[in-house]
């Protein structure tokens, strides 16, 4: 039996949550932290696999992204999916 294949992106780093635990904030702001990182991971995926800069992401562009990949996860599986879950 076969591992599933797993994206090569991560959304945030071992060390990256361990610097985010280390910030003198609090928990929910540790989260907005941690959420953000990832939010800028995924919009910059977003733009390369669009064709276009993070900056000129439009709302339309970014849910139709979620769609397809969501289309994508339907059809074909999680594995051949982005987002894993």
């Amino acid at each position: 039996m076969t591992e599933p294949q797993q994206s090569s992106v991560q959304f945030l780093t071992p060390e990256e949550s361990a610097e985010v635990d280390k910030a003198l904030l609090s928990n929910h702001e540790k989260f907005l932290v941690r959420l953000t990182i990832s939010s800028l991971r995924l919009l910059k995926h977003i733009a390369k696999d669009t064709g276009v800069s993070v900056e000129d992401l439009t709302v339309p562009q970014i849910i139709a992204w979620f769609e397809k990949d969501g289309k994508i996860r339907r059809e074909q599986g999680v594995d051949a999916a982005f987002l894993k879950w």
